[in-house]
């Protein structure tokens, strides 16, 4: 396999020099912008067949929060439960459509912004309405991440925009929630499933991080795409170029600053996803 670096410092510096032709900004204070820290690292960096480049200049959403306002769970059958869990959400607009470059660039909703539902570091749901029900196994441990998403699926990349929860289904189906997660995870959410015609040319890659941060002189998320290895070293959405047709491999791995794995339940996460002309 083939290793790169992406590391913040080298995209400040293609920043620099490329500056002059820069004109897509926008009015935003320090305290409306994800905990990525700031978005200027517009770069793009090509590595062979395919490139992988920081993306900036997000729509911000200064004050979006989200709570599970219940979680509750019935018995539906001989070996089941109907868990349902219901959402408050504030300061954030659920089914708009998110009014910046990338919507128009990246594969977007039709439906607009949303909730990611990630249940186990499974392939998210979308949810456009702040309820959601999903039948799961009596005498089951789950984790269930949700954050709050703009129409193009990059998440928001703040504690009041996410929650994450430990839960328990009893033989009985009574639902009973376990202390709140303390080790690190690394969730996948971007890219997912399939894509078409011109949605094949710009593919978001975002990943979700909780109980850890990513730097230079501190943990990663090591970036694996068809067997090129890119080492991520800034919690910040990314674009992913130059991805053939037909079928793709993505996985996601979070590791120590030796480049040792980090052990835990949500630590290491691979997809495949499908590209076609039409």
């Amino acid at each position: 396999m083939k290793y790169y670096r992406i590391t913040a410092i080298t995209a400040a510096l293609v920043l620099l020099i490329g500056a002059a032709g820069c004109n897509n900004s926008s009015n935003k204070g320090a305290d409306q912008k994800d905990s990525m820290g700031d978005a200027d690292t517009n770069t793009a960096q090509k590595m062979d067949s395919i490139s992988v480049s920081p993306i900036a200049e997000s729509k911000q959403f200064p004050g979006a929060h989200l709570e599970i306002a219940s979680i509750s769970a019935e018995k539906a059958g001989a070996d089941s439960a109907k868990v349902t869990v219901k959402y408050a959400v504030k300061n954030f607009k659920l089914t708009e459509m998110t009014e910046d470059a990338h919507a128009a660039h990246l594969a977007n909703s039709h439906d607009g912004q949303h909730i990611h539902f990630i249940l186990d570091n499974k392939p998210y749901t979308a949810l456009y309405k702040p309820e959601h029900s999903v039948t799961l196994a009596l005498n089951s441990e789950h984790y269930l991440l949700s954050f709050l998403s703009r129409s193009y699926h990059e998440s928001i990349k703040t504690t009041e925009a996410s929650k994450l929860i430990k839960f328990k289904i009893d033989a009985t189906g009574k639902l009973s929630q376990e202390p709140t997660p303390k080790e690190p995870s690394l969730f996948y959410s971007r890219p997912k499933g399939e894509y078409k015609g011109d949605e094949t040319k710009n593919l978001l890659l975002d990943f979700y991080l909780v109980n850890t941060s990513i730097a230079p002189d501190g943990n990663k998320v090591i970036a694996d795409i068809n067997g090129q290895t890119f080492t991520l070293d800034k919690w910040a959405p990314y674009e992913i170029k130059g991805l053939p047709m037909g079928n793709n491999k993505v996985k996601l791995t979070l590791v120590d600053k030796e480049g040792n794995a980090v052990t835990g339940d949500n630590v290491s996460v691979e997809r495949d996803i499908k590209l076609s002309e039409k």
